[in-house]
């Protein structure tokens, strides 16, 4: 069964430009939903997709946060390039990652991390996880058990050096996170079990961004963007690009 894979987006409206950035094994559909309720409000709103993601999962372990972080840098140039001078950031857990580091390489209007890890899990969990991530995307083909655990134990031979990289993208970003002084919008789902949850209060407290807020959702998993208080989350995030002193 042909999958329908998903693809960026560009829901193109106001001057005020919103860049979304998705979690790792994660596709642009998980940052879809916000973007939506913001183009209704007038943004402008671009959701990226990392090199080796939204795709068969083969192609991800030859990929890497350097790769991803290219990806990153063409969508904010992209934005640039169409005009849009102030531009937010949103991101979802590696996404949330990135948009730190942006906050710190580039110029920002604001940045909204949700559920961003300033520590990772040893690379056993890590890995453990994109093995569920591999199984689940051959079901979702329409493949048989049988032909699964085929690919499976294909799959277990490549060597995963991303879950290295990643640890040290994470390792870098926190060691940097005090040159942030865009205003910053720190979302933390309470029954988040993919991350250590301390991060949000590490983003919030090691900041030097005069204008910043954390907000705890506590009936929320780590993918918050398709949980139980997803229309709230929306509501702050719109809440939270209007209180920004924008020129337009």
């Amino acid at each position: 069964m042909k999958i329908s894979l998903p693809k960026p987006f560009t829901f193109e409206r106001g001057k005020r430009a919103v860049l979304f950035l998705h979690g790792f094994t994660g596709n642009s559909s998980d940052c879809r939903m916000v973007a939506r309720h913001l183009e209704k409000q007038g943004y402008t709103c671009h959701g990226i997709q990392y090199k080796g993601h939204g795709v068969p999962p083969e192609e991800l372990v030859h990929t890497g946060p350097e790769d991803w972080w290219k990806d990153v840098m063409e969508g904010y140039n992209y934005l640039k390039d169409k005009g849009h001078n102030e531009i937010a950031v949103v991101g979802l857990s590696l996404g949330g990652v990135f948009s730190l580091k942006l906050g710190y390489t580039e110029k920002i209007k604001g940045i909204v991390t949700m559920c961003a890890p300033m520590y990772l899990k040893s690379e056993e969990i890590m890995y453990q996880g994109v093995l569920e991530y591999a199984r689940e995307y051959k079901r979702r083909e329409g493949k048989t058990p049988e032909v699964i655990e085929q690919e499976m134990a294909e799959f277990q031979k490549t060597p995963m050096n991303t879950l290295k990289a990643l640890q040290g993208l994470i390792a870098e970003v926190r060691e940097n996170i005090d040159m942030i002084y865009a205003p910053t919008f720190v979302v933390q789902a309470r029954h988040d079990k993919m991350i250590n949850t301390d991060s949000a209060n590490i983003i919030y407290n090691e900041i030097e961004s005069p204008v910043k807020e954390i907000k705890w959702y506590e009936e929320s998993g780590h993918v918050i963007t398709f949980d139980k208080e997803k229309e709230q989350l929306h509501e702050d995030v719109y809440r939270f690009l209007e209180s920004l002193d924008w020129e337009e």
